[in-house]
Order: C-alpha cells, then structure tokens, then sequence
C-alpha cells in the first residue's frame, strides 16, 4: 500500500534547519546563495517537490528563486490577474493550503523537474511582507495529493515566512549598499517592471558583467557606445542605463539612424522652422529638444552618411545645435546612447566612420555578448517567451520536454535572443495545431508540452554545430562563374560583390524570395540585407 509523505517534525529538525538561515542574515553573501539556502532550509522542514520564492512586482510576480522547478521558471514572469491561486494567497495576507480536487489552475503545473505526473496535485503559500508591505510570495507544491494535510505544516510555513521575509530584506539591503559603493551619487533604481517592458534576463557571467557594467555608467552623464551582434537586445541596454540613470523621470527618445533618409536627417534631428523647405508648414523640434533633461538613444548609429556625422559633431561636444532654417542657437542638456552592430573601429579605418564622431560616441563602450556565450541564459529566456505566448494565446500551460531543452542549449543562435523569440513563438503554434489535430473537440489543452521537433522547420534551420553551420552558407561558385573568375584578373572589390550577389541570390532561391529567412540564414538584420541587395543590383520581387 502507497502511503503519501507526512510533514513529521522534530524540535532537532526544525533547529538544525533554522539556525544556519538566522546565522546567515548576520553574513555577507551572494544574493542567489543566500536565497538558495533559505529554500533549501524550507525543503528539510515541509516536504515539498517544489519551492519557489516570487518578487511583487506592480501587477505581476516574478520568480527569483526556484527549487525542483525547470530552469526556464526563472524566465516566466506571472501575471497575478492571470492566475487565481497566485491572486488569492496575495488576498489571504496569510499561509494558505489549497483543495487537492481545487478546479483553480496551477502555474506549476508542467515545471516540476521530478519525472511522471505533470499536474500539481497539493499546494500552499504564504506572503512574504517587509516594511509592512506585500513583498512577495513564497510557494510550495508537490505532485501527490495530501502532501501537506497535517495542520501543523501551515503554522510552521507561517512562523517561516517571518524568517523567510528577514532573510529577502537582508538581501535586498546588501544590494543597496552594494550599489551606493558603486557610486555614492547613483539614483536608485527605477521599478523597471512597472510599466512592463521587456527586462534583461539571465544569471550568467556575460550577462552579470553586462549588468555592472550599466549599472557603473548609468550614474554618469558619458556617452555610452553599444555594440553586439545583432538580435542580441542592444535596445534594452539603452533603456536599462536610462532606467538606472539620474535622468530616469525624464524622456528616453529613440531614432532608427538606418530609417533615416539624408535629406531629413537635420529636421528629424534639430528640427527646423517654418519655411525652411518644402511643406515645412509649422515650426517643429527636433529629437535632440524632445530628449532635453533625458536621453536620446541613436539606434544603428554605423548606418549614418559621413555628412550627417560631421553635422552631429557640435551637439554631441557642447550641446548646441540650430533648427534647420534657423540662425538662432538651441542649447539642449542630453545624454547620448547609440548603438550598433557594426564594427566602427573597422569602418574608421575603411574611411566610412568619421574618427572624431566615432571618439565622441565611444567615451564609455558597452559589449553586449551574444546568446552562445550565455550558458543556461536560454532557458531562462525561453521561459519568459513561453509564459509570454501563454497569456497571448490563453492556454493553460506550456512546457519545453527534456529533449526541447537539450536542443535548445546545443544550437548557436547566430540571431540571438531575437531568434530564440521567434524559435519558441513558432514551437508554440505548431505544438498547439499538432495536439489540436489530434484531438476529437477543439478545445485546447490544460498542459501543452513542446518537443524537438516543434522547434525547427523548413523556415528555420535545425541545430547543428558551429563550423558546419557556417560551412553550409558558403555555397560553390558556379562552374561558368568560376572560370569567368580566372580568365579575367578582376580586382577585389568586383570580386568581393560578385561573391555576395551569389550567395545572397543563392539564400534567395532557398527560401522561395523569403526575406526574412534569407536575413536569418545569413545572420543579417533584414533591414540591412535589404540595403546590401539594393547596393548589389538585385531587386526586391
């Protein structure tokens, strides 16, 4: 006969479980051990399968610590509306236990990392509250019915949660500290999920030193120049160093360079007056004035014409600048992001880069690394596509199967955290069509799980390694072509383009005049691609 597991406890057990955790709030420590251990502690005392610490953030709760979840938790971000268990243990102000036959949904369900059952089957939590305020909340589920039934196992995860609040408040003090040893003038921090936008995910040593990296120069007022390859999320740098900067409360204004066609480029910029050209019908201020007091962010400054870098050079050095058609001086007081996946050392160098515009945006250079070099960063960033896709298509659950997380950590990702957002959304789609056509009603079903074979497509290609990946968009020249090459002693350049009409023709014809495959294949920005075929001579069908 099964007999389910009981919470039995022990004056010894709990001593030896609390006693390090109150030793610890006196230690100086890394926030994630700190937060491991008091799970860890929880897991000794109540026997649970899972355990999971989530932060309050406005209307959502996001996971910062997890035990015997999957590793993409901690990319799932849970909006409290879209989950009544979660909306009702906030509600309680106290530790709750829920039905084991509860109709309500669980957001574990799917996320356990124990093999068999999908489906949550017992479940508990309680507040966390600091500063008498909700802080967050702490989470306990396990996959077999009565798991905690005794009544006692609610009074101590209540007399824990006390523990547990001290221990998140502790934390969070040392992080304060941390960050005003950094810079004794820094802001703090604005609650950058108030209003929603996409965070930088991850816990990787990249993306740790990315992060102190904004965090250093977002207390200054320098130009900051960012570089990556692209896909790898340039744009949120930009808003994170705003975010975290003195000018936080004040407009972040961004310009597409690459948009931007040279004969607009000084309206867009500086604005301009009245009469100052055609169908200039009113006066008009530019991005530099719309920006004042906050930050202008120059998306794919590379793209810029050497004209337009020597009319941004005065700005850029003493914040003055004049509306187009005007003789009157603007002074404006604005910080200065751009960003590119160009190399502009290279483009100095190539003579299409002026090197004094190139010094006065690259005072303080941010590298953004990309995803192959982020270990277990793609899970966690898979999690939050998922729950993102989740909520959009309102399923309810979605899981990545053993081997879908196993391909996705062996690819490469020349596209980047771009390309693993579209990866996942695909998977999704064609996940749901395939469970749907197997199904006698249409009703969509309580856990979907996504497999290997959901990721890749005809549209995408499959995971193989480094050096064949690249091997494979190196296409041979044609026969003809190639003896044209060496009967005629043509010079470098002429080759260089006929090589890159080839091979873009030959991605083309692939991907049946697809586009955006063809970018993808060739790691290439669309929009860039587009441009390298105009220049070519190949027309867009």
């Amino acid at each position: 006969m099964f007999l389910t597991p009981r919470v039995v406890l022990t004056s010894s057990k709990i001593l030896h479980a609390v006693i390090p955790l109150v030793a610890d709030l006196a230690q100086e420590m890394p926030e994630r051990e700190r937060l491991r251990r008091l799970l860890a502690a929880l897991r000794t005392l109540l026997p649970a399968d899972a355990v999971a610490l989530l932060r309050l953030n406005g209307e959502w709760l996001e996971p910062v610590a997890i035990d015997g979840l999957v590793p993409d938790t901690l990319g799932r971000r849970f909006k409290v509306a879209d989950h009544p268990r979660l909306a009702q243990l906030l509600a309680a102000g106290q530790a709750m236990r829920f039905a084991p036959d509860s109709p309500l949904p669980d957001p574990y369900d799917g996320l356990i990392t124990k093999p068999g059952e999908l489906h949550v089957h017992d479940c508990m939590g309680c507040v966390l509250q600091t500063g008498g305020l909700a802080w967050g909340l702490l989470t306990l589920d396990a996959l077999e019915p009565e798991r905690f039934a005794d009544d006692n196992a609610l009074e101590l995860l209540q007399a824990f949660s006390n523990l547990a609040a001290a221990t998140v408040a502790t934390a969070e003090r040392v992080q304060q500290l941390s960050q005003a040893a950094r810079s004794a003038t820094a802001p703090a921090p604005r609650n950058a999920g108030a209003d929603r936008g996409r965070q930088i995910l991850g816990t990787s040593p990249a993306i740790r030193q990315l992060q102190s990296s904004i965090a250093l120069v977002a207390a200054s007022d320098l130009c900051v120049l960012i570089t990556g390859e692209t896909g790898t999320g340039k744009e949120l740098v930009a808003q994170a160093v705003h975010a975290q900067s003195a000018r936080a409360a004040q407009p972040l204004v961004s310009i597409n360079c690459a948009a931007l066609p040279d004969n607009l480029v000084e309206s867009e910029l500086f604005g301009h007056v009245r009469g100052a050209f055609t169908g200039a019908l009113n006066e008009r201020r530019g991005k530099f004035e719309q920006a004042q007091h906050g930050t202008l962010f120059l998306d794919e400054v590379g793209e810029l014409s050497l004209s337009v870098q020597a009319k941004l050079l005065r700005v850029l050095q003493s914040g003055q600048l004049q509306r187009l058609g005007s003789d009157r001086e603007h002074q404006v007081d604005v910080r200065v992001i751009a960003a590119t996946n160009r190399d502009l050392a290279a483009e100095v160098q190539a003579g299409r880069m002026r090197a004094d515009f190139y010094h006065r945006l690259c005072v303080y250079p941010v590298v953004v690394p990309p995803l192959r070099v982020r270990d277990s960063d793609t899970l966690v960033l898979a999690g939050c596509f998922l729950e993102e896709n989740r909520a959009r298509l309102q399923l309810g659950g979605l899981r990545l199967d053993a081997a879908a997380q196993a391909a996705l950590l062996r690819y490469p990702w020349p596209g980047n955290v771009r390309e693993l957002e579209h990866c996942i959304s695909r998977a999704v789609l064609k996940a749901l069509s395939r469970t749907l056509g197997q199904r006698k009603d249409s009703t969509k079903p309580r856990m979907l799980s996504i497999g290997d074979e959901d990721l890749w497509d005809g549209a995408a290609a499959a995971p193989l390694p480094p050096g064949q990946q690249a091997a494979s968009l190196i296409a041979p020249l044609p026969t003809a072509e190639v003896a044209v090459a060496n009967a005629e002693p043509l010079g470098l350049r002429t080759q260089v383009e006929r090589y890159e009409r080839q091979l873009l023709s030959a991605s083309l014809a692939r991907h049946s005049g697809n586009w955006a495959a063809a970018a993808r294949e060739l790691q290439l920005d669309r929009a860039n691609l587009q441009r390298l075929a105009k220049r070519l001579g190949i027309e867009r069908h």
